[in-house]
Formats: structure tokens, C-alpha cells, sequence
């Protein structure tokens, strides 16, 4: 084989899809409700974060949507309802759709959407197909381990381009080992992508790999969007000073930056300490001087 030949195998090895979605590596920002708002996605990205995820959306919400990181949207929701005008006005702004079949909340099961739809497998595929006649943007869902996981994998094969599976069950929420061997299973049932999440860290990151196509990170991301070029080996590094600048430029609540700083305190000696401080402030001022006076 040839200098030249091996260099193009090199590179086609460096092109990551999802549908028609190209992705410059395969580490992906997890969907998740707080943390994920647009000044934290937009650090991920700068990190090297392939394609971030905002929190669960209402096609119904009328919330102002920020969308310059060009992240997949993820839908919630039991019914068709407002989906497809939805996805019409937002659809040019994102790189993906998302539709959540995992959160394991009491407000989920109370509205019987996320992990607690599993039965209901016609509601599910009127939903998938509704998002499939609305976009050519390619579409993955989020599943949650269940006796019914593997069936509703192989029903939204037509419908999705990507599945992401976190393999632990809707009792043990976010705790306990996720089941890693599910997850193989569901990757051994389908033959599209499928996205792991649960418990990636920097340690196991390579070793999920070999066996999923890309991988969701999400505790570990919290407070930490350096993890993303940590993993790729580069030295980049931002902080919470990073953080205020964009979200003051997208003129965020002061609660949302307040819980920002809080998780930012992860990994440092005196976290305590400083998060002690952080719970009396009130202005977006005091949070910066207690966080760099604490470095």
C-alpha cells in the first residue's frame, strides 16, 4: 500500500456520521435538563465536543431558544402534538433531533413520557414517524433499560438514524452499575449507530469505544468542559471566567449562573469552602469574586 493510500484510509477513518451528519470525533455532550444551557454547550464545543445536546424541550414550549452551538434538540412529550410545526421553526438551527425515551423523573412518570412510554409502542412510532415526515436532519433517540428496550430499538430502525442507550433500569435513576452487556445486547440487535452513556469517564472512554459507535458524556461534563480535551489528549482548558463571559453575552438567569458556579468547585480541594460562600450570593459579581479568589 502507498504513503498516499494509507493517508486516505487515515482519514476516512476520521470521518464519524450520524444519517447525513458529519462529526469531527465521536464524544458527544449528554442531554441533560440543567446543566445544559447554551454558554455550557458552547464551552463543550470549544473543547472539542463533536455535537451537543440541550435538555429535554416541550414541542409546545414557547421558551426562547439560544442555538448558536447548533446542537440536536431534544423533544419530550407522550403525543405528536406540536411536533411538526416545531421542527419547522427551528429545523435550519440544528444539526440533529432528539426524542427522549429515558428520563426516569417523577415528572416523567407522572406525565408518562421518557422511560415510562415504553408500553406504549404505537404512540411511540406515531412519534418517530411525525419527526421523520418533518425533517431531512437525521434523528436519534434516547432509550433507558427496560424489558421492552431492545423491541422499541429494532421498531425505530426506519424511523431514526442513531439510538443512545444508558443502560441502567428507571429504579436505580442515576445510580448502581449500568449494564453494560444490555447495551452490547441493543447494539447487537440493531445495525445503526448506537451512542452509550453511562458512567463514561476518562479512564474507560477508549475502551466503550471499541465496542459503541460514539459515546454521550454527561456527570462528567458537569462543571468540567475541559473533560472533552482532556480525552482528545489537547491542552486547552477553560474555566468559570470562560463561562460568565457567554452567559452574560446570552443574558442568562442569575439562578442558572449561580448553579453553574456551584458545580464549577468540582475537583477543587476546598470546594466546600467555596461553595459555602457561592449559596450567599446575590450578584453576578460576588460569584466571580469568590471564584477567583478560591482558584
Amino acid at each position: 500500500m502507498s504513503v498516499l493510500e494509507r493517508k486516505q484510509r487515515v482519514k476516512e477513518k476520521r470521518i464519524y456520521s450520524i444519517g447525513r451528519l458529519r462529526l469531527k470525533n465521536r464524544l458527544l455532550l449528554s442531554p441533560m435538563l440543567e446543566p445544559n444551557d447554551i454558554a455550557f454547550r458552547l464551552l463543550c464545543k470549544k473543547m472539542g465536543c463533536s455535537l451537543t445536546y440541550t435538555g429535554m424541550i416541550s414541542p409546545l414550549s414557547k421558551q426562547e431558544l439560544f442555538l448558536d452551538d447548533k446542537p440536536a434538540i431534544q423533544l419530550f412529550g407522550n403525543s405528536d402534538k406540536g411536533i411538526k410545526e416545531f421542527i419547522k421553526r427551528y429545523d435550519g438551527k440544528v444539526s440533529l433531533w432528539d426524542f427522549n425515551l429515558g428520563c426516569p423523573s417523577k415528572l416523567s412518570n407522572r406525565l408518562a413520557h421518557g422511560a415510562f412510554m415504553h408500553d406504549d409502542l404505537e404512540s411511540i412510532e406515531n412519534i418517530l414517524k411525525t419527526m421523520r415526515e418533518s425533517t431531512k436532519k437525521p434523528i436519534t433517540i434516547k432509550l433507558r433499560k427496560s424489558p421492552r428496550a431492545i423491541e422499541i430499538a429494532k421498531l425505530s430502525e426506519k424511523y431514526v438514524d442513531a439510538i443512545g442507550i444508558h443502560p441502567r433500569t428507571i429504579k436505580q435513576g442515576y445510580s448502581g452499575n449500568p449494564d453494560y452487556n444490555f447495551a452490547l445486547e441493543m447494539k447487537k440487535a440493531v445495525s445503526i449507530p448506537v451512542i452509550y452513556s453511562g458512567e463514561v469517564k476518562k479512564e474507560n472512554v477508549d475502551k466503550i469505544l471499541q465496542d459503541f459507535d460514539f459515546v454521550f458524556l454527561g456527570r462528567e461534563a458537569i462543571g468540567n468542559p475541559s473533560i472533552f480535551s482532556e480525552i482528545l489528549g489537547k491542552k486547552k482548558r477553560v474555566n468559570f471566567e470562560d463561562y460568565v463571559k457567554l452567559a452574560e453575552k446570552y443574558k442568562l438567569f442569575f439562578r442558572q449562573i449561580k448553579y453553574q458556579a456551584m458545580v464549577f468547585t468540582k475537583g477543587r480541594k476546598n470546594a466546600k469552602e467555596i461553595r459555602r460562600q457561592l449559596i450567599g450570593a446575590r450578584t453576578i459579581e460576588e460569584l466571580k469574586r469568590i471564584m477567583k479568589t478560591n482558584k
